[in-house]
């Protein structure tokens, strides 16, 4: 019969499995990369572009924009709104 394994063996285990998987991750990422010289992290991820020949332009940044604060009236109004709504709502089915 096969011995079960303990919580801390599978965990140690676990991990071993994880760095493999790890390590096999980081060998296919360099292949990549020297694959395609031109692509970095920061362009996967929305970042600047890699800067070099047929790398594209980086899009302007847009500003964030500013959201004005409801005064107690406008969240009174809003909240009497949406009960009456929900009301109506709740009565049709």
């Amino acid at each position: 019969m096969a011995k079960e394994l303990s919580q801390v063996e599978l965990k140690r285990l676990a991990r071993l499995g994880a760095v493999a998987r790890l390590e096999q991750l980081e060998a296919e990422r360099r292949a990549i990369l020297r694959a395609f010289p031109g692509i970095s992290l920061g362009a996967a991820r929305g970042g600047e572009a890699a800067k070099g020949p047929g790398a594209p332009a980086a899009a302007p940044k847009k500003k964030a924009r500013k959201r004005r604060k409801m005064t107690a009236a406008e969240k009174k109004a809003t909240s009497d709104r949406m009960k009456k709504y929900w009301a109506a709502r709740k009565q049709q089915g």
